[in-house]
């Protein structure tokens, strides 16, 4: 069963569910008893921030490709 919530947890958090509505469904009490036990799940910021400029930019690419390939000359 702890295997069972923990992938519950994850699914979510990848999904982008808030920490503190994540708290909800699992029962805590505190957001962020949540968020120590579960904050090595969450995406990275770099993740999300090259999305995010992506995003603004229409870029359709995955947001996987880093810092590097801003120097690639086509």
């Amino acid at each position: 069963m702890h295997a069972l919530r923990h992938f519950y947890a994850s699914v979510l958090l990848d999904a982008e569910e808030s920490i503190k509505a994540l708290s909800d469904y699992l029962g805590h009490h505190d957001p962020g008893f949540t968020l120590r036990t579960y904050t090595h799940l969450m995406p990275s910021s770099a993740t999300r921030t090259r999305a995010a400029v992506d995003a603004v930019f229409g870029d359709e690419r995955a947001a996987d490709d880093g810092p590097e390939t801003a120097q690639e000359t086509s």
